[in-house]
């Protein structure tokens, strides 16, 4: 191989490993959080990662919640 060759294969690695690693941040795979936060129009809905999927939206809640509380897939907020 040639430097040349070798410089632009090094160049192509790092640019593929820095869009896994944007990709994996874009599909929130290092954040920690129990829940994301959905915008919708003028306010947003805090979801839970396991939300079920038949349950619409606006079925969320518009704040967070607080400590010692917990948001269900169905959109309850219990303790």
């Amino acid at each position: 191989m040639t430097a040349t060759l070798k410089k632009r294969l090094a160049f192509a690695i790092v640019v593929v490993g820095i869009g896994v690693v944007l990709l994996l941040d874009a599909l929130h795979v290092f954040d920690d959080a129990e829940y994301l936060v959905v915008p919708h129009g003028s306010h947003s809905h805090y979801v839970p990662r396991d939300r079920d999927p038949a349950v619409p939206l606006e079925n969320f809640p518009t704040s967070p919640p607080r400590p010692g509380e917990r948001i269900m897939p169905d959109g309850t907020v219990v303790q």
